[in-house]
């Protein structure tokens, strides 16, 4: 198996006889050097002219043969810089110097442009440039980029705040299972009222999961006839973990029948 460009740089500069702080001058960190050579980053194509000018090699010397040569490098590198500078409007501006298509970086070019573009949204919406906000928020098309459905999701909640766009939240996905995840950790700490709350507040709230957590709460509560209610309709999918509430639960309501029933459930 040949060499990666990493392996290559690493025995270039091996038999240049360089220590990595030596190869990277000003213009690349030692941190960098380290990852580039371990495959663990990959150079742009500024950084590897740099660095094959240095070691006295042709830049092709370090590309596989089959490697695909991007025009822009400079211009995905640039755009990264200002949006992790928060400059959005730059970035955004900086990639419309991009040159399509490009199998190297075209998915992250339009990853990088939605990120950008709602990062200036959200900027417009706190400056009250609700008109600009909504624009450049309706131009924003998701579908098919990484991430596509927390960034839609974040599009619409923007989108939300622009004053007569209700119908925005038609399109938000459902949050119930965040809210499931939130009633179950609210339960561990012992915060059955926080717990009902997030329930009651899901959309469907008829699954065998949502009974069992809804009869925990209710439970904590004091309130066993609901909870009974509830752990009845998830015992058959959460026998073991209903079974023993309904008993306790009996007891409670002095139904000693019952209680002795669900008593020798367990002992099956």
């Amino acid at each position: 198996m040949g060499m990666d460009l990493g392996q290559r740089l690493r025995q270039a500069r091996l038999e240049a006889n360089l220590s990595q702080r030596a190869l990277c001058g000003e213009e690349i960190t030692r941190n960098m050097l380290s990852r580039i050579e371990n495959g663990a980053a990959k150079p742009s194509m500024k950084t590897l002219r740099y660095l094959a000018c240095r070691l006295g090699k042709p830049v092709s010397y370090f590309l596989e043969e089959t490697a695909v040569l991007s025009p822009n490098g400079q211009v995905m590198e640039s755009a990264r810089r200002l949006y992790d500078e928060g400059k959005y409007d730059q970035a955004a501006l900086a990639l419309e110097s991009y040159r399509s298509p490009d199998p190297v970086y075209d998915r992250e070019k339009v990853l990088l442009w939605v990120l950008a573009r709602l990062g200036q949204a959200e900027a417009a919406l706190r400056q009250g440039k609700e008109l600009y906000a909504q624009n450049l928020l309706e131009g924003i098309d998701t579908a098919g980029i990484y991430c596509a459905e927390a960034l839609e999701r974040r599009r619409l909640l923007l989108l939300g705040q622009v004053s007569g766009e209700p119908r925005a939240a038609a399109g938000l996905p459902s949050l119930d299972e965040e809210l499931l995840l939130r009633a179950r950790e609210a339960l561990a700490e012992n915060d059955p009222s926080r717990a009902a709350r997030l329930l009651d507040a899901m959309e469907v709230r008829d699954s065998p999961r949502w009974m069992l957590l809804r009869g925990l709460a209710c439970m904590g509560r004091k309130e066993y006839a609901d909870a009974v209610s509830c752990l009845r309709l998830a015992e058959g999918s959460f026998p073991e973990q209903a079974i023993p509430k309904l008993e306790l639960c009996y007891r409670e309501l002095k139904d000693y029948q019952n209680a002795y029933f669900y008593a020798c459930k367990q002992k099956k």
